[in-house]
């Protein structure tokens, strides 16, 4: 008992540093794991951009009832093994929801349903008042290597006559209000038919529930406007698009 008395004070010292030793130990991994996920971030931001006319033309369509959104994208000209996608969007008490997924790309083209809200067990749990979101394209090689990024903002509208992109770039207005219809303003990235002309603003893409035409008129675009009428773009100066579809501005 005297002799364990005796060694005590030194197995506190030996326990003391041993305890030293594990505490930094674990910061220094926490540290080399948070500086690796810093530097894949900073080489996520400095993938090249991919040109305009390689870049996949993209729609967020409503569903009649204004829970879900179908993702088409088409005219994938990337070179790449999958798609990772990413939409978020932000609820009236200022929570974000995200909805990620991965698609292996074995065509130029694919639709995903997107619903706003969860699900389990096949109930369903809506999140009702969304207005805005983000939509952003990681796309990467056969290693995982991001070979390719595209962002953007979308809107989500109900029972309103003035559509307005998420930039604050592109104004719409309706000629009527049509009633419990959903309609959606969104980046679309690339265009079915590329422009002769340069693009600094946009493409952005108007897109309803319904299966009726909606007309009305641009107000208040920073920038010349042109619409894809069919497979034309066609200058907008006095004139009103034929219906809602896909914009686009000019310098």
């Amino acid at each position: 008992m005297e002799t364990l008395k005796k060694y005590f004070p030194f197995l506190i010292l030996v326990l003391g540093v041993l305890f030293l030793v594990v505490g930094i130990f674990v910061f220094v991994n926490n540290r080399n794991k948070a500086t690796k996920v810093e530097k894949n971030e900073e080489a996520e931001e400095e993938v090249l951009e991919i040109p305009f006319e390689k870049r996949p033309f993209v729609k967020l369509i409503p569903s009649k009832d204004g829970h879900w959104l179908k993702l088409s994208v088409s005219e994938i000209k990337v070179k790449a093994k999958t798609l990772d996608y990413e939409l978020l969007y932000k609820l009236p008490d200022g929570r974000t929801q995200g909805v990620p997924g991965t698609i292996e790309l074995k065509d130029d083209n694919f639709e995903r349903d997107i619903l706003l809200g969860s699900e389990s067990s096949g109930k369903f749990r809506y999140d009702e008042g969304v207005k805005e979101g983000t939509l952003t394209l990681r796309f990467r090689n056969e290693a995982g290597k991001l070979v390719g990024k595209l962002s953007g903002g979308f809107t989500l509208n109900f029972d309103s006559d003035l559509l307005s992109s998420s930039d604050g770039k592109f104004n719409y207005e309706l000629s009527e209000v049509p009633k419990g219809v959903y309609l959606v303003v969104c980046d679309t990235f690339g265009t079915p038919v590329l422009p002769e002309f340069k693009v600094v603003s946009g493409p952005y893409g108007i897109f309803t529930s319904s299966d009726k035409k909606i007309s009305g008129s641009v107000k208040n675009a920073l920038g010349q406007v042109y619409y894809l009428d069919n497979n034309s773009w066609i200058k907008l100066d006095t004139q009103k698009p034929s219906s809602i579809g896909i914009f686009a501005l000019a310098e």
